[in-house]
């Protein structure tokens, strides 16, 4: 008897000094949040985690040969020397192996139109790698804003609902959350201020900032701001963008 293999999701890391200040003595360790493992193996993906090699491409790239999709989630803040500008005061931790790692691994992922999905951070992974630009903090430079960084750190849940955005119906993200109005959680603090070549719009918050986008007729290309990995398959937030996801990756 026969079984189909499940296709193997690389699932990109951090490092846990940027995210806990742990002291420099103790090991430096690569760690990343399971909610995200749990949901692409509840879709029927096999996750594996990707360690952060910035200086060994060689190694890098026969992990990404291995792999049948990509999946950049949230975390530290982009270093905005990766997109050529300045460092604002308001920046928050880096993390530029995973600046470095993410970026190439996502350039290889678009040339070669295999299946990504970037969550929260890994929408902006996913725009800077097409040459886009971030804000660096979306209250100080984006004034008219509504409020988006609802962070756990400040009391909130990570699936408290902040707000609501408007789905392109005619889209992947559409076929997956049913398009209209579609309300999701908020962790940020920057944002996508110029979308990289090639991407559309496809999520749209009220205040104007974009929320989703993706590649039109190449492949599964596919970013939200928010994080669906927080709630369970079928909620209005997530849809079946994890199914879609994984069904991209078998083709």
């Amino acid at each position: 008897m026969t079984t189909t293999r499940r296709p193997l999701i690389g699932v990109t890391t951090q490092t846990l000094q940027a995210i806990d200040g742990i002291p420099a003595e103790l090991p430096t360790s690569w760690v990343m949040n399971q909610r995200y493992v749990h949901a692409l193996a509840a879709a029927g993906g096999v996750p594996v985690l990707i360690p952060l090699l910035a200086g060994d491409t060689a190694t890098l790239r026969e992990i990404y040969h291995r792999l049948d999709g990509l999946l950049v989630p949230g975390g530290v803040d982009i270093d905005p020397l990766v997109y050529r500008e300045p460092r604002h005061a308001l920046l928050g931790r880096i993390d530029p192996e995973r600046d470095i790692t993410e970026v190439t691994m996502t350039r290889w992922a678009l040339e070669d139109e295999k299946p990504f999905l970037g969550l929260c951070r890994g929408l902006q992974v996913l725009s800077v790698a097409l040459g886009g630009t971030l804000w660096q903090d979306i209250t100080h430079q984006r004034p008219d804003s509504g409020k988006h960084d609802y962070f756990p750190t400040a009391g909130f849940a990570r699936d408290h609902i902040a707000h609501n955005v408007e789905v392109t119906g005619d889209s992947r993200l559409g076929d997956a959350l049913g398009g209209g109005s579609v309300p999701v959680n908020s962790m940020h603090h920057q944002g996508i201020r110029d979308l990289g070549a090639g991407l559309v719009a496809t999520a749209i918050a009220a205040d104007g900032l974009i929320e989703g986008a993706e590649l039109k007729g190449r492949g599964f290309a596919v970013g939200v701001q928010w994080h669906p990995e927080m709630f369970a398959s079928g909620e209005p937030s997530v849809g079946k963008l994890f199914e879609d996801f994984v069904a991209a990756t078998r083709d």
